[in-house]
Parts: C-alpha cells; sequence; structure tokens
C-alpha cells in the first residue's frame, strides 16, 4: 500500500524529525518527503494498510496540516 499525503511541510529540519517519529510509530513504513514538489509530498509505503488517521495525527501534532491526495489516472476509451 502506498499512500501520498500533500503537505505544508517546506523545512528539511521538521521533515527529518515527523519522518523519525513517523518510523518510530511504524518501523514497517516507508515514508519520504518530495519538498522540491509543489505539494510537498510525504509518501508512505507499507505491506499492510497505512494508518492514516495516524501519520496526519503526527504532522498535525507538529503544526503542519496534510491531506490524503486521491490517486488519479486517466482511463481513454479507445
Amino acid at each position: 500500500m502506498v499512500e501520498v499525503f500533500k503537505t505544508t511541510v517546506s523545512d528539511a529540519y521538521y521533515a527529518k524529525l515527523l519522518l523519525r517519529r513517523i518510523h518510530s510509530r511504524f518501523p514497517q513504513y516507508k515514508a519520504n518527503f518530495d519538498l522540491t514538489d509543489c505539494d510537498r509530498i510525504l509518501r508512505v509505503q507499507s505491506g499492510v494498510l497505512v494508518d492514516v488517521a495516524e501519520v496526519l495525527s503526527i504532522v498535525r501534532g507538529y503544526g503542519y496540516s496534510a491531506d490524503v491526495l486521491p490517486d488519479s489516472f486517466e482511463v481513454r476509451v479507445i
């Protein structure tokens, strides 16, 4: 499972802090930030369902906002 979050995290220090907190709470998750993306993406990957509520709680607990980005893909009918 992969969940992608749009965040307001812009500082690399806090991104690392949040990643340590997420990995501490969920050692099985692989998480990373892309602060160069306009949505300041947080990607969380796991072999099981990602606890979206807890990830959001962790990010928001540090004063940042975060929202799940919906899966989007284009289907073309030929």
